[in-house]
């Protein structure tokens, strides 16, 4: 991997925070990380989608301290609304969740927060999906994956008899994909002239794309006077301009 000049890795899987929980000796997620964070080569460690209950003060204080850890975490919410997350099963409370951001916020400097949502989960009334529109404007992320209920075979919620109207559905969705879309503009408007390090991943129609350490996406307009590539280097450039949901740079 390292051979072949990988610069980042993604620490990602269905239960990352259950990493070491299998294993005859004490060995967890943190532990891994304290490992990886030490092996040249790798200059940066950006951890999937995690469940919120991992992030705890102690967690995090052992976090901050690895200098290659991505100041971007990718929280799975589903709902911003208690009853809707005991529906779902989920173990944690609005309450807690928002104890764990103000944990990422006290610890990392601009730090990203990205979620999944789900609306249209049965039984979703206006009222609860109202409440879950608040408590996402309250946390403002970044950027919000926003996905329509459907049933699955199996599942108890399939079963469930207050399935939602399709149209109420692609509704509430885009109105969570709108509110998404004015945060991740309002936080890019805030690097307009600000320094930033990109790792450029590809080229496509002319420009560099690579993305920030806490995950905005970069561009860069590929010259013809460019003395080296930069595709899968890091560095450093100058945010010029700002797009639908990207920012232009300068280097």
């Amino acid at each position: 991997m390292l051979g072949e000049g990988i610069k980042e890795i993604v620490i990602t899987g269905i239960h990352i925070a259950s990493y070491g929980k299998d294993f005859k000796e004490e060995y967890k997620l943190i532990d891994l990380l304290e490992e990886l964070n030490e092996i040249d080569g790798i200059e940066r460690i950006r951890l999937g989608s995690i469940e919120p209950l991992l992030i705890t003060e102690d967690f995090v204080s052992r976090l901050k301290k690895l200098k290659k850890i991505c100041n971007h975490f990718h929280l799975s919410l589903q709902s911003g609304c208690d009853e809707t997350l005991k529906r779902m099963n989920r173990r944690y409370t609005t309450s807690q969740f928002k104890k764990i951001v103000k944990i990422l916020r006290d610890n990392f400097e601009e730090v990203m927060l990205t979620t999944d949502i789900i609306v249209g989960f049965p039984g979703e009334t206006d009222k609860e999906f109202n409440e879950t529109y608040e408590f996402l404007k309250e946390i403002k992320f970044y950027k919000m994956h926003v996905f329509k209920y459907s049933p699955r075979k199996g599942t108890k919620a399939a079963l469930m008899k207050e399935q939602i109207n399709g149209n109420l559905k692609e509704e509430r969705s885009q109105k969570l994909i709108e509110l998404s879309n004015r945060n991740e503009q309002e936080y890019n408007k805030q690097y307009i002239g600000k320094k930033v390090e990109v790792l450029w991943e590809e080229e496509k129609n002319g420009y560099y794309q690579g993305h920030t350490k806490n995950y905005i996406l970069a561009y860069y307009k590929k010259e013809s006077n460019i003395k080296e590539e930069i595709e899968n280097k890091i560095t450093k450039a100058v945010c010029k301009d700002i797009q639908k949901d990207h920012i232009i740079v300068q280097i």
